[in-house]
């Protein structure tokens, strides 16, 4: 069986890469590995998320799922130092990088976790949601990240997506849309379309 960067535990030979790179103004270490979505940069879609991602206009956490080696997630973290940022990965040496990478960049308002979807959170709630959703996991998984966020949602909470147009964003403005009752294009960069929407009790 071919292994994915979806994959709770990775069993490819770890060759990690570092690097640094320029984040909402700040420069990052980061450290990725095989076995991990994007193993030697920041991926585009990643970066387009991380520029266009406004703080929420009410108070709480802000939660990255799908985190792998982190560069969503600590970068927001770093941004907005009084919130919590959660992140939440499947894959074990995804959240093990994800770990060092706030270490290294000496990022503390984190709490890191392997969690497949929304398991380890049960009774959470969050101002903001975002995600780069893992598209080659398919369609029904990354649907239930919408749906599943919604429930983990704080009313006027909003969710974050980065998703290409030739992978789908068409159909996950619709499901968005269909789940929330709204969803905003807030830019599209390259056939990167970043989608917005809010939840009102």
């Amino acid at each position: 069986m071919t292994e994915h960067y979806y994959s709770k535990q990775p069993q490819t030979k770890s060759s990690p890469q570092s690097w640094s790179f320029d984040l909402r103004g700040k420069t990052f270490q980061f450290t990725s590995d095989i076995g991990v979505f994007s193993k030697s940069e920041v991926d585009f879609g990643s970066r387009v998320l991380i520029e266009a991602f406004q703080e929420p206009e009410i108070s709480g956490s802000i939660l990255d799922v799908g985190c792998g080696y982190g560069p969503i997630g600590l970068s927001l973290a770093s941004d907005f130092s009084e919130r919590q940022i959660f992140m939440i990965d499947v894959n074990e040496r995804a959240v093990e990088l994800a770990a060092k990478n706030a270490e290294i960049n000496k990022i503390t308002n984190t709490t890191i976790l392997q969690s497949d979807l929304y398991e380890q959170l049960k009774d959470k709630s969050f101002a903001s949601i975002v995600t780069n959703p893992p598209i080659r996991a398919g369609k029904t998984v990354v649907h239930a990240i919408f749906e599943e966020a919604y429930n983990h949602l704080a009313d006027h909470g909003e969710l974050w997506v980065v998703i290409q147009k030739k992978q789908g964003a068409p159909s996950a403005k619709d499901k968005m849309e269909q789940i929330f009752g709204n969803v905003e294009v807030v830019t599209k960069k390259k056939g990167y379309f970043i989608l917005r929407a809010k939840k009102f009790d």
